[in-house]
């Protein structure tokens, strides 16, 4: 016999509860709902962070909390390195660039041991919001030596990633280094994504090398576990 776990039973309820309502509806208040599932508040919203980072519903705050209903899925194998646009285009997804940033920063001691440059070396900085959907899906940052790509050489018409935009300039980005966990979503990113802070988020960074073994791109990527399925195809040495 199988041993359902207090929590894992909230969450078979709360599924049933989300499952009933159609996309769009409000769910009942936190206090009505934590009431008859026979739980605290506290762990009712616990519970109810697994669905929201799976993209199933969506707090709002001082509106309450809407169904979303099912998250079209981005699927990409991190053999090769691919923007969140290809794999869209890919599965006909729309997606769109919202809170787009771009500055000039001066590296700090990891950025510059990334980017094998002197601290201090100016950077340009590129912030931004990936939406799909009716609602964020990702946060990326990407952040080059300032000589790369100046902050006045951006695209004034940016689709979102900057290594399409290295390759339709003519870059010839040889290899990338990837490298991907599971995070907690600290306050400026829970915050750009609408979420809670401290939810479950896949953190993807790489870096990015031209033929000269130079690192022209070092880059962070937060995405909401319930919109992205990263893989990797593994070869068996026979």
């Amino acid at each position: 016999m199988v041993l359902i776990s207090p929590f894992q039973k909230l969450q078979a309820d709360l599924g049933a509860v989300i499952a009933s309502f159609s996309a769009g509806e409000r769910l009942p208040s936190e206090p009505k709902l934590a009431k008859q599932l026979g739980v605290s508040r506290a762990t009712l919203r616990e519970a109810m962070r697994t669905f929201e980072t799976q993209g199933l519903i969506r707090r709002r705050q001082g509106a309450g909390t809407f169904v979303v209903g099912q998250a079209p899925i981005l699927e990409s194998g991190l053999e090769v390195l691919e923007s969140i646009q290809t794999m869209a285009m890919r599965t006909g997804t729309s997606v769109r660039v919202k809170d787009l940033k771009v500055e000039t920063v001066l590296a700090n001691e990891k950025q510059a041991g990334k980017l094998g440059v002197p601290i201090k070396t100016e950077l340009t900085r590129v912030t931004r919001v990936i939406g799909t959907a009716d609602r964020p899906a990702a946060y990326l940052v990407d952040i080059l030596p300032r000589e790369f790509l100046p902050v006045e050489e951006f695209p004034k018409k940016f689709k979102g990633s900057v290594l399409d935009f290295m390759l339709e300039r003519g870059d010839l980005p040889t290899v990338a280094r990837i490298g991907v966990n599971a995070t907690s979503a600290k306050s400026d990113v829970a915050k750009a994504l609408e979420i809670q802070r401290g939810d479950v988020l896949l953190r993807l960074s790489s870096r990015i090398y031209l033929a000269s073994d130079e690192v022209v791109d070092y880059s962070l990527g937060y995405f909401l576990p319930g919109y992205f399925h990263f893989h990797v195809l593994g070869q068996i040495q026979s």
